[in-house]
This record gives C-alpha cells, structure tokens and sequence, in this order.
C-alpha cells in the first residue's frame, strides 16, 4: 500500500479517500437520493422527534434521558463529500439497508485523532476518536458535542477480502443518559 508523499495534494488524498468510503458504502440510485433529500429538513427547520424522520432501523429504542428519541439517518454521499475528514484510510458503520450511520477516516500509525461525521436528527455532526486510523479498526469510541457513539465489534468478517465487513452495534448515548443501539457491519480499510 502506497501513502501520499509529503506535499501531496490535500485534494488528491481527500478524493481518494472520500472515493474509497463511498466504495465501502455502496452506489446508490440518483433518483433515491433526490427522494431522500426531498424527505429530509433543510439546514433551516428545527429537527423533530416524529416518527417520520425516524431515519435508519434500529434493534430497539430509546432508553434513559429526558424520553425523547435518538434519531439517527442515513449519511446521503453529499454529506460525506461535504464533511472534508482528513486522513489516508476509512471506517464506516453500516446497518443491513446498506445505510451509512456513521463514516470516519484516520492516519495509520498516528497519535492524532480520527475524524467522523454521524447525522442525528436530520443534522451532519462531527466526532472523534483517538488514535488515528489504528485506534478505529477494532472496537472505538467517538466523542462529540453532546454525544458518544461506541462501536463493539461483535464477530468475525462476514466475507473476505482487504477490508471485510464485521458484525457489529453502534451505541448512540446522549449527554443526558440517553442510549439507543443499531445492528450493523463495521468495515476499515482504503
């Protein structure tokens, strides 16, 4: 595997790297994306907790906190494009509709945090985790503003390969004791 040498374009490495996770996730239908977008609020509306917005399945609901729901939906390529995550290598968590829930990118054999992106409620929100690249690849945590999402992995690849997908749940707990699960797959690599 070949890393960008050291003035490398920041463009070259970011499209690269955004072409690897949009690979990992999936092609999707133009016409269902224009549908989605359609079906979600703009960057103006206030998000609401209406089944409507209810975005990816869930393996249960919320638990704990002030009895609103976590609502988290499905990452659309232009929020994965638009989120800018620098680094050399992709993870993203995925739930069996192939819906991207969460998507980070890291620096391999860093100290530097890996950056990631989730959407809740209709709004892309930033997260980190530490340890680069390597620090995401078997069981990590993100933290962000209000927020903490834990991965478990929890089996062995579902397929082989460079990058093969492994089962797992992603925990979503809310800043006031919320906690909500998702079943999916988490893939790493380029």
């Amino acid at each position: 595997m070949r890393f960008p040498k050291r003035g490398a374009t920041l463009t070259g490495t970011l499209s690269a790297s955004l072409l690897a996770i949009a690979l990992m996730t999936g092609c999707s239908d133009p016409s269902s994306d224009a549908e989605e977008k359609a079906a979600q609020p703009s960057s103006l509306e206030a998000p609401t907790d209406s089944p409507k917005q209810e975005g990816a399945a869930s393996s249960g609901q919320t638990r704990g906190g002030d009895g609103s729901e976590i609502t988290l939906n499905a990452l659309t390529e232009e929020d994965m494009r638009e989120a800018s995550l620098p680094g050399e290598l992709g993870c993203s968590f995925t739930t069996a509709d192939g819906e991207a829930l969460l998507i980070a990118m890291g620096n391999v054999a860093s100290s530097d945090a890996a950056q990631g992106v989730v959407k809740v409620a209709g709004y892309v929100e930033r997260v980190s985790s530490p340890g680069g690249f390597d620090g995401m690849t078997a069981s990590p945590t993100f933290s962000g503003k209000g927020k903490t999402v834990h991965i478990e992995v929890t089996g062995e690849p579902t397929e082989g390969g460079e990058s093969p997908p492994r089962p797992a749940t992603l925990t979503y707990d809310r800043a006031d004791g919320a906690q909500r699960d998702w079943q999916g797959e988490w893939r790493c690599g380029p």
